[in-house]
């Protein structure tokens, strides 16, 4: 295909221009390219399921591949600009509009077929460590995979400090049978890989929703509805990674391309069965969580409504002596026991009396 205009390094020529009656002459050097060594982790050649010895730049080992007629490339690249991913691009016909998507990131969990080739999107996701989850905030880090499969390479870009692939390439050379079915199979031992992040991490979650469930029916717990928020947030961010992968997988099981043989669609198929295991704790893990902030919010009105009788029984209380006080205080001179030598004892003994009567029949109902 024809180099990609949005992707050529800008190449200044040389220009003259008069100045003072002289000519001068400038001239400014074409932009080097990075190092592929500065931004691919790892290219290694497959032929039958083993790796070639030796390394390999993206140009040398495509075209030892096409020379053979049989194996494929896989190259590893991590959070890659246009300049640096523009010869790679170029060398294995990636589409621009593919490409665009590798570099910025930030996609939906996706799968796209360019001409000879596929694009998937997948979302990684990490269990980030705290003492306990009613003071965490956060739970769910995300990053990203992308993969550009065609008949003789796959490449892989990733997004993130946790989404390494390290472990994938090295369990997959050490199965050189399962290697030898090619592209399609890296593509899918990178999404079991990413599945079984998911189940790891939901596992993980299912702990702390089972701590802040027991917190939240706890006699006396003070659980903030706060806290269920920030872990709903963690929920959704995970429900963004999983929820959306389940149909790239279906197509794939489906028959979508033919660069994925009959063979290794079963595997897929094994793959999202594990998502919609995944998918339906999720969408639980939602339900249970809305559950969570009825019964923190039911409760907190109940501790209201207990705070409220309790302040109304203590008004009704001091009414008793406030009243007594009122009336005594009018200053009369013509005013019932006022002088008498027991008056104020008796009138402090029937406001007692008053007062202990209305706090038996408080407590009596529950006010107190």
């Amino acid at each position: 295909m024809p180099p990609l205009s949005r992707l050529r390094p800008v190449i200044k020529a040389a220009g003259s221009r008069a100045l003072n009656g002289r000519s001068t002459h400038t001239s400014v050097m074409p932009r080097l390219r990075v190092p592929v060594s500065a931004y691919v982790v790892d290219c290694g050649v497959y032929v039958d399921g083993r790796r070639l010895p030796g390394r390999w730049s993206h140009d040398r080992a495509i075209d030892e591949v096409r020379e053979r007629g049989e194996g494929f490339v896989w190259i590893g690249l991590h959070e890659p600009n246009d300049d640096q991913i523009e010869g790679i691009a170029e060398t294995y016909g990636l589409h621009e509009l593919a490409v665009e998507d590798a570099v910025h990131a930030h996609n939906r969990p996706k799968l796209e077929r360019y001409d000879d080739s596929l694009f998937m999107v997948l979302k990684t996701v990490r269990y980030v460590g705290h003492a306990e989850p009613t003071s965490a905030n956060e739970i769910v880090e995300t990053g990203e995979v992308q993969a550009f499969v065609g008949r003789d390479f796959v490449v892989t870009v990733r997004h993130g400090q946790h989404s390494g692939l390290q472990q994938v390439r090295r369990r997959l050379e050490e199965d050189p049978e399962q290697l030898a079915l090619g592209p399609a199979a890296v593509l899918h031992a990178i999404a079991d890989h990413v599945v079984d992040t998911y189940l790891e991490v939901v596992e993980a979650i299912e702990d702390d929703i089972d701590e802040m469930e027991a917190e939240v029916f706890a006699p006396r717990s003070t659980m903030d509805p706060e806290q269920i928020y920030v872990m709903k947030r963690e929920i959704l961010e995970l429900r963004r990674a999983v929820m959306p992968l389940l149909k790239p997988l279906h197509k794939i099981t489906e028959g979508y391309s033919s660069l994925v043989p009959h063979e290794v669609r079963s595997y897929f198929r094994d793959v999202e069965d594990h998502l919609s295991s995944v998918a339906e704790r999720v969408v639980g893990f939602n339900e249970l969580l809305t559950t969570l902030v009825d019964a923190v919010l039911a409760k907190v009105s109940m501790r209201q409504n207990s705070d409220m009788r309790k302040i109304t029984a203590y008004a009704a209380l001091i009414t008793v002596p406030t009243m007594f006080a009122g009336i005594y205080g009018m200053n009369f001179d013509y005013m019932p026991e006022l002088h008498w030598q027991f008056g104020y004892p008796l009138v402090i003994i029937v406001i007692l009396g008053i007062c202990g009567m209305i706090y038996r029949s408080f407590r009596k109902n529950g006010w107190l």
